[in-house]
């Protein structure tokens, strides 16, 4: 395979010279004390993916997300006004989590004309007001007026929805800055087939982002789901994306996209030969608008051979674009140090036939193995990079956006603790 062009200066990295291109450390992945500082000064002052407008299509309808390294459970919910909002979960009352199935720690779902709490019944209207005291007259100088639920900060783009915990941060549309500008347009909202895959890893939540960062690590890790002589090619040549950016605290790529459809049908098995589909994808794109021609944000090169762009939206979530048609989206939401849940989401066109059907299952239970993958590798990387044997290690052009966000994540550390220095001083 060609190695694609580099930009003038050289190398990728050296593109962004504020990088530098020395050894790094992954100390910020295994300190259980920097990690708690990761949950102040990031995960409390940052948007964050917690849905799509699909999981609310209707007055009423609603779901619970858990995002422990905010501390912080929200309910988001689609009013009578027709407007998304988000809420934390809990009562005015005594303090019981107020929207819950059968266990309180796992998230759900549903419809409901308003929220009823399950320990002494208070209510509250889809916009947060609190509708109904239990005995009201028992409380002193009280007003229901005064005690709805607490609000958390919700903003949609392209039918994404964000909350952020922070009341004085900037705009959402601002925040996610360039690349979102170039994805306004794309067909999101016609792409409500839905897979979902989620598991419990035992790794820093930053050590999974790295691995969708790269694909550097694709034709060794992920050999065996190439044919053999295909695996052998990639092996030889080495593999290079297309194409690197980065803006601010977020970062993209594009990859090359031989494999949707191949130029010889050998390189792919025979499922995939007979279904016409593989982990690029269903090879057929679908006819909807936005995908001829693409926003100007996709494939920024313009690269013929281009297969993918892979977005990171700063701290946990990911878009992947595919040329075929569809698309995927990672988030990665800690609970401690060395663990966080990561969700594996893909979207599609919804089939009309039963062959389309079985080429998005296809696409869905071959992506479920490639991230198996990772997350077995990424469990054993926690378990050695704990040891502290060794504590620097050396990046290469291709795994630019690595280095960033580790130095991305750690500037956000430190500018947090300037700022509460300043205020306590």
């Amino acid at each position: 395979m060609a190695h694609f062009p580099k930009p003038v200066e050289g190398s990728w990295t050296e593109h962004y010279p504020d990088l530098g291109t020395g050894l790094v450390t992954f100390e910020d992945s295994i300190s259980p004390e920097h990690y708690e500082r990761e949950r102040a000064a990031i995960f409390r002052r940052t948007w964050l993916n917690v849905g799509r407008v699909e999981q609310v299509a209707r007055t009423g309808a609603y779901f619970t997300k858990e995002i422990h390294a905010a501390n912080a459970s929200v309910i988001i919910v689609r009013d009578r006004e027709n407007q998304v909002r988000a809420f934390h979960n809990i009562c005015r009352h005594r303090g019981n989590k107020l929207v819950w199935n059968d266990f309180p720690r796992e998230e759900t779902s549903g419809t409901a004309r308003q929220f009823t709490c399950k320990y002494h019944a208070w209510r509250y209207g889809l916009d947060g007001a609190c509708t109904f005291v239990q005995q009201e007259s028992e409380f002193f100088d009280f007003d229901r007026a005064d005690y709805g639920l607490v609000p958390v900060r919700c903003e949609v783009w392209e039918g994404f929805i964000f909350v952020n915990f922070d009341n004085e941060a900037g705009p959402l549309r601002e925040y996610l800055g360039r690349f979102a500008a170039g994805l306004e347009g794309y067909p999101f909202g016609e792409m409500t087939e839905v897979y979902r895959y989620r598991a419990d890893v035992g790794s820093n939540w930053k050590l999974y982002l790295d691995a969708f960062a790269e694909f550097y690590h694709a034709p060794v890790l992920h050999a065996k789901q190439y044919v053999s002589d295909e695996s052998r090619k990639l092996l030889g040549y080495g593999y290079e994306s297309l194409h690197y950016e980065l803006d601010g605290p977020h970062s993209m790529q594009s990859a090359w996209g031989g494999m949707a459809p191949p130029r010889d049908l050998s390189m792919v098995k025979p499922i995939e030969q007979v279904l016409r589909s593989g982990n690029f994808g269903p090879w057929d794109r679908p006819d909807i608008p936005g995908l001829d021609p693409l926003p100007p944000g996709v494939n920024p090169s313009r690269q013929k051979a281009w297969g993918l762009d892979s977005y990171v939206f700063f701290p946990n979530f990911m878009i992947v674009v595919w040329a075929p048609g569809w698309y995927l989206t990672y988030h990665y939401w800690p609970t401690a140090y060395n663990r966080h849940i990561f969700e594996g989401t893909l979207y599609f066109v919804p089939p009309r036939t039963p062959s389309e059907r079985l080429r998005q299952e296809l696409a869905a239970v071959t992506f479920k193995e490639f991230a198996l993958q990772d997350c077995n590798t990424l469990e054993a990387t926690q378990k050695m990079l704990e040891t502290r044997a060794v504590s620097e290690f050396p990046l290469n052009d291709q795994e630019l956006a690595v280095r960033h966000l580790h130095r991305t994540a750690n500037d956000y550390v430190a500018a947090h603790r300037d700022l509460v220095g300043r205020q306590s001083g």
